[in-house]
């Protein structure tokens, strides 16, 4: 079970960490030309990190079954993801370049290697495939940014053009309305995304 918590109010009046977070496209940039890459995925990454005593009671929330505050680091808070990310810079900076897996009786599983590049899971682009049009503002979000879709339009060309009349919806003062042009953008990023992941 993963809690989400309301965090604006507090998020509005907090002092923001001004650590900068990598862009995916810019990692990608910085590993041209190597062959072989690593990937850590931390389990309950935020949790590890223990609140600071002073800042425990501005966590707390309440539920049905009572009030509570986070000993840890909970998800929602405006700073996290850049406090999280100074941490790891800081714990992985000395092994960059320099991990052994045998020393460590690691191993890694080379069907996922390859030496061509980056290529689209299959698997994951399903997923986008068999997304239903969006019916509000919200679900077109989670489409184009929160979603798969997101991750992988660097592997479609033309996404920004094609996704135009989908983006429009997003602006401010526009009345959410699923045109015959959105659905065709939909439709031909959709019919993209399943032609990269034949191609991968």
């Amino acid at each position: 079970m993963r809690l989400c918590i309301d965090y604006r109010q507090l998020n509005k009046v907090t002092i923001k960490n001004k650590h900068p977070l990598p862009r995916i496209d810019d990692l990608f940039d910085q590993l041209k030309g190597a062959t072989v890459f690593s990937k850590i995925d931390l389990r309950f990454g935020y949790y590890q990190l223990r609140a600071k005593e002073s800042d425990v009671s501005k966590t707390a929330f309440r539920t049905k079954y009572g009030h509570y505050k986070f000993l840890l680091m909970p998800f929602g808070l405006t700073n996290a993801p850049a406090i999280f990310m100074d941490l790891m810079n800081r714990i992985f900076r000395p092994y960059l370049d320099e991990f052994t897996l045998r020393d460590n009786q690691l191993s890694a599983k080379f069907s996922k290697i390859s030496g061509e590049g980056i290529r689209v899971d299959p698997s994951k682009t399903s997923a986008i495939v068999d997304w239903k049009p969006p019916r509000n503002v919200s679900e077109v979000r989670s489409f184009l940014g929160l979603g798969l879709a997101g991750y992988y339009r660097r592997f479609v060309e033309g996404f920004s053009m094609i996704a135009t009349p989908l983006t429009r919806l997003l602006q401010k003062d526009v009345k959410f309305e699923w045109t015959e042009r959105c659905q065709q953008g939909f439709d031909k990023l959709k019919a993209l995304f399943e032609h990269v992941a034949l191609a991968a």
